[in-house]
């Protein structure tokens, strides 16, 4: 019995010391805080360019929620606001507004820069009763095109000799006039004549 009461007595003393040798184990393997800082820090740059050719140079700090604006000289720093959608920074002067590539600087209430991309939308439906819906970015040469209301193809502008030409690594894109053709992997999946 004695022996019984020993070996329950020893087991025990190594169970309580593995749980305690388990947490020491685990704080190794944390990364300090000076390296979940830089990780959580997400700095985004960006410029933008108005139609007078006026250029804002933006910097967000999306975790301390600030925004650094560059613009005629100025350095200008802004706190994020709550948005309903977008983006939207001030400070007693300034204010910053946004929604995707289009933003709005305003000083004591007035526009001061404002960049809107020059976007164009289209719907087309050929004979057999496809429809190919295209957004075109006029102003960073890009189109999102959906085929029958599906996935958004995202496709880049290329140089044609005449007409239209976006492509991606699948689809490809072209078209003069009303003729619309889009192709996957070299076949294809949409096209549209003149007057059909």
């Amino acid at each position: 019995m004695t022996k019984k009461i020993l070996t329950i007595a020893i087991l025990t003393a190594l169970f309580i010391n593995a749980c305690k040798e388990t947490p020491k184990q685990e704080k190794a393997e944390t990364p300090s805080t000076e390296s979940a800082e830089k990780i959580d820090d997400d700095i985004v740059k960006s410029s933008s360019t108005d139609k007078d050719g006026n250029k804002l140079e933006m910097t967000f700090n999306n975790a301390k929620g600030t925004a650094t604006l560059s613009f005629n000289g100025e350095t200008i720093e802004l706190l994020a606001q709550k948005a309903a959608s977008g983006i939207w920074y001030k400070n007693e002067n300034y204010e910053l507004r946004g929604k995707g590539n289009d933003v709005e600087l305003k000083k004591g209430g007035n526009i001061v820069f404002t960049h809107k991309d020059n976007i164009v939308t289209s719907s087309l439906k050929n004979k057999e009763g496809q429809t190919l819906d295209i957004t075109y970015n006029n102003t960073t040469n890009q189109a999102k095109v959906y085929l029958n209301g599906g996935e958004q193809i995202e496709l880049v502008g290329q140089k044609p000799a005449s007409g239209i030409w976006y492509k991606n690594d699948h689809y490809e894109l072209r078209g003069k006039g009303e003729n619309v053709e889009l192709t996957k992997d070299g076949k294809t999946v949409f096209k549209k004549q003149n007057g059909h």
